[in-house]
């Protein structure tokens, strides 16, 4: 007997251990036991508010060198030696190539024995003048023979000064485009090489007319404000910020009718030659003030079927998508036109995880800090 009634109490004790270990006798209320579930995905957000931004336009553009100076055989003859490593910094007035100046120098040397006799002829028809032993005639003969021999001697100096090539301006030149041995000049100024300043360095581009004329509009209204910031600022091609700012150089005063748009240039300073020619940048220049508007940074903003949403962290800290419009840029925000009204908790780093409806924590938060009812629509 005492063996059927364990039998039957074995079964029981089971059952018991098993509803223990799912959550506890709820008929009891004992307190189940913690899961195994993962924790909520955890997000960084912002909140948002109202405040004054500089409206920036962002516009392609090509860098340009300060100065361009070719560097040309002003003088022909055969290129006896190259004076200047390629791709260096060089100032103006270094001898840059030697050309054979054998002739040049044998020309001078008889351009100043001629001098020398045209002037010793001069001076003894102008003692025969005093006596009058030769007439005003072979005196004025005589004084423009001079005139021409030191004219002669002058282009021979300078024919051999041209055999040594200098450098036009101070900057980096390029590549040698003529080798030793080569002969240059002959008909024509031939090209050698090219030095280009790169400090400071121009920047070129171009706004449409029709944002001018959107932004002076606007301005006129009273929607927005000049801008008194006169500085500007270079975006490169893997998307990072110039660390120098420069200022717009020049602008066009009439729009192109091919194009529709205004040329403008900035310079920007370039000490380390970080910028060279011909490299494809963008322009990031200061338009106008708004005053009492939101921006937010353009990774918080999406894209869907109804237009550019956000996500905000809503009641009980769940992820919900708020539908926006922006408009302008400040630097690197939108400026929101419509659908956030300040105050809101907009998800910026995290929204892979930050599904609609699904409970997240907040970066920084405690445990206990949660969102229990809708955040109230104010100014921050």
């Amino acid at each position: 007997m005492a063996t059927f009634t364990a039998l039957r109490t074995a079964p029981t004790i089971i059952l018991a251990l098993l509803l223990a270990a799912c959550g506890g006798d709820k008929s009891t209320g004992a307190p189940a036991r913690s899961g195994g579930g993962m924790p909520p995905p955890e997000v960084e957000v912002i909140t948002v508010g109202t405040g004054n931004a500089t409206v920036t336009q962002d516009l392609p553009g090509r860098t340009q060198a300060y100065r361009t100076a070719q560097v040309r055989a002003r003088v022909e003859g055969v290129i006896e030696k190259r004076l200047f490593q390629e791709g260096t910094n060089i100032k103006a007035g270094t001898p840059l190539f030697r050309i054979d100046s054998r002739t040049y120098s044998a020309a001078a040397e008889s351009a100043r024995a001629d001098l020398a006799i045209a002037r010793q002829n001069l001076e003894r028809h102008k003692s025969l003048r005093e006596i009058k032993a030769v007439s005003q005639l072979d005196y004025e003969v005589a004084s423009a023979k001079a005139k021409q021999a030191e004219a002669a001697l002058s282009h021979a100096e300078e024919n051999l000064e041209n055999a040594s090539v200098p450098a036009a301006i101070s900057g980096r030149i390029g590549r040698s485009l003529v080798t030793e041995g080569a002969f240059v000049g002959r008909g024509e100024a031939t090209l050698l090489a090219t030095i280009e300043q790169l400090d400071p360095i121009y920047v070129n581009f171009t706004q449409s007319g029709s944002d001018l004329l959107r932004l002076r509009q606007a301005v006129k209204a009273g929607k927005l404000k000049r801008s008194s910031s006169a500085e500007i600022e270079l975006i490169l091609e893997d998307g990072s910020i110039y660390p120098k700012t420069g200022k717009i150089f020049f602008t066009d005063m009439a729009v192109d009718p091919g194009t529709g748009a205004v040329s403008l240039r900035a310079q920007f300073p370039n000490p380390h030659h970080d910028l060279l020619p011909g490299m494809f940048v963008r322009v990031r220049f200061p338009e106008a003030l708004a005053e009492n508007v939101i921006r937010i940074p353009q990774r918080a903003v999406q894209g869907g079927p109804q237009g550019q949403f956000v996500m905000v962290v809503g009641p009980e800290n769940k992820a919900m998508p708020v539908t926006i419009k922006t408009g302008s840029m400040a630097g690197g925000d939108f400026i929101v036109d419509a659908g956030l009204k300040g105050g809101e908790q907009v998800i910026v780093n995290g929204l892979q995880k930050a599904r609609p409806g699904t409970v997240v924590s907040i970066a920084g938060q405690k445990p206990e800090e949660k969102i229990s009812a809708p955040l109230a629509a104010g100014n921050k």
